[in-house]
């Protein structure tokens, strides 16, 4: 199964529901289920931004899957299209209009029970599907 390692807060925000775009600078054509893994570092201005929601924030650990149904270019269109979902969540995006890059597209988000393991750099396969838990 296909993975991706995000920086908290932003891992978190997706299993909760909050953030539904991921954003890189390289584009992907895989479709499909994918596991969310919060990697260990942070982005703290962001972390001080979203201590509002009062979320516990796991690092180094598998904490969600979802399916990966979209890869979009960032243009104006769509910083206006995630300006209008979610402006404090996708701020920087909106605001850096000289960033040229792709939003991923995470639907049908869920929790799991986290699976500790370093994260790995692009999308990276973990094979141990029979260990990945539902947390409701």
């Amino acid at each position: 199964m296909k993975v991706i390692t995000i920086k908290q807060p932003f891992a978190t925000l997706i299993v909760e529901g909050i953030k539904e775009y991921e954003f890189r600078t390289w584009r992907t054509n895989y479709r499909g289920e994918i596991l969310i893994h919060a990697g260990k570092s942070v982005d703290k201005k962001a972390m001080k931004k979203f201590e509002h929601y009062g979320f516990t924030y796991p690092r180094g650990c598998i904490i969600g899957k979802a399916f990966l149904t979209d890869c979009i270019f960032i243009d104006d269109k769509a910083r206006k299209m995630l300006q209008n979902k979610h402006n404090l969540v996708y701020e920087s995006i909106i605001r850096h209009t000289d960033w040229n890059g792709y939003g991923f597209q995470l639907e049908k988000v869920e929790k799991i029970k986290p699976i500790e393991m370093n994260g790995h750099l692009s999308l990276w396969n973990y094979d141990d599907k029979e260990s990945i838990m539902i947390s409701k």
